[in-house]
């Protein structure tokens, strides 16, 4: 049978032929022509994707063969969709896609034990705290939110890796307590309830998700790590009832804000109506959703054709920040019902990895860390294309590996390298490790 890491490289090949047609579809729909620059984007993918593959070859000989071709999938698609937006941008993107290989290929090399996440989760946990509040000492305002930090032709947005942290920290939290929780617990009115002194790390991170919500602004990473919580919660516990409080503290403290808070009141209002004019052509109104679902009712089944969608009109954008929170609309656009389908397959499919790999850890935390960053990976893909098809209100989230910014890539990079390594661990053979 082929090895795990040779069908990870075989992986590789077809995705890089894939990122070559995807420039040449571009070059043709833009200059009517094509060359060979094609396929020098395409072998560079390649050779970088290779590199990467390399270091787990060495370092994880063990771990799932799918989730880094399927990252590297994503990555491809988002770096293609990109340029066709923007070749400037698409070249910042590239470079964002080397630092995140960077960045995962250190964290392979680097964190050999992840008890030493366990250990420092105070540490990690301190730490989020203050990359979430930073944005908004440093008045990094993005369309309303505080979301990112500049440093100087830099800027970078915090909430991308403190998702990470807050993931490493609760994980951290449930595989020490979760027991406590079940064995205590008490009923009340028929509904379990677990130790007064356990159940307030619920009412912290929920007071953390409302504190994105109104002092930042930031509705996306509210529903990301609070949804995360409650994954991990019904993970470590098995309790339907702990995650059905959760959602109703969640839902209770949306509505009160969104009654009180203009901001949150304000998105509320242009999910519900954006076609009304009032609010279609208000600053900040519903015109960004709008225009989103026009433009993915234009692709169709099969869409308009990589570069063909119209974007903008006498220099104004038509599409605003379509390289960013309306890629998606993009990408229907341009390549219709089947091209969307085909994305969300490619989560799916990462999702499940994920998943399959906190089956198999047998270590507590390594089980609830896999299982909490696929659920905020997975929660992260639900709330951006949620929010361009109305199901929720659109936030400033970005979409995973296909949106630019730099912070989002080299983040989920580093998400990648910790479901690898747990992967390695749980799938290394027993006997390995000498005899004691």
């Amino acid at each position: 049978m082929t090895s795990a890491r040779n069908r990870e490289l075989f992986g590789l090949l077809p995705i890089a032929l894939a990122v070559s047609a995807g420039f040449a579809a571009v070059l043709i729909a833009r200059d009517a022509e094509v060359n060979d620059a094609t396929l020098t984007y395409g072998a560079a993918f390649l050779v970088l994707c290779l590199i990467g593959h390399l270091f787990i070859r060495v370092r994880l000989p063990n771990a799932d063969a799918y989730l880094y071709p399927v990252a590297a999938a994503l990555a491809g698609m988002g770096i293609v969709m990109v340029y066709r937006i923007d070749p400037e941008l698409a070249r910042e993107q590239a470079q964002w896609f080397v630092l995140g290989l960077a960045a995962f290929a250190a964290a392979t090399l680097l964190l050999r034990d992840l008890s030493v996440l366990e250990r420092y989760r105070y540490t990690i946990a301190a730490g989020a705290l203050l990359l979430l509040i930073l944005p908004r000492v440093t008045g990094g305002v993005t369309n309303g939110a505080y979301l990112q930090i500049d440093l100087g032709p830099i800027a970078f947005q915090p909430a991308e890796l403190a998702k990470i942290a807050v993931v490493i920290f609760i994980a951290a939290y449930l595989a020490d307590t979760r027991e406590l929780m079940v064995t205590y617990e008490r009923r009340v009115l028929g509904v379990s309830l677990p130790p007064l002194r356990h159940f307030g790390p619920m009412l912290v991170v929920w007071a953390f998700a409302m504190m994105l919500l109104v002092f930042i602004r930031d509705l996306g990473s509210s529903v990301m790590f609070f949804g995360g919580f409650l994954a991990l919660l019904y993970v470590a516990t098995g309790r339907l009832s702990y995650v059905v409080i959760g959602l109703a503290m969640f839902v209770f403290g949306f509505m009160f804000f969104e009654a009180t808070v203009g901001h949150v009141g304000a998105r509320v209002d242009a999910w519900l109506d954006p076609l009304n004019p009032d609010l279609y052509y208000a600053v900040g109104g519903s015109g960004q959703i709008a225009q989103g679902m026009f433009a993915q009712a234009d692709g169709g089944a099969l869409g308009a054709g990589l570069g063909e969608a119209l974007l903008t009109s006498g220099g104004t954008p038509v599409l605003p920040a379509a390289q960013t929170d309306l890629i998606y609309a993009v990408v229907v656009n341009e390549l219709g019902f089947v091209g969307a389908i085909a994305l969300l397959l490619l989560y799916l499919l990462f999702v499940e990895r994920g998943l399959k790999t906190a089956m198999l850890a047998s270590d507590p935390f390594a089980k609830l860390l896999a299982t909490g960053l696929t659920a905020v990976f997975a929660l992260q893909v639900f709330v951006i294309v949620g929010g361009v098809t109305r199901v929720i209100p659109l936030t400033g989230v970005t979409l995973p590996f296909v949106s630019y910014g730099g912070s989002s890539i080299v983040a989920n990079f580093i998400l990648v390298a910790l479901l690898m390594i747990v992967s390695d661990q749980a799938r290394r053979p027993r006997d390995e490790g000498g005899v004691l």
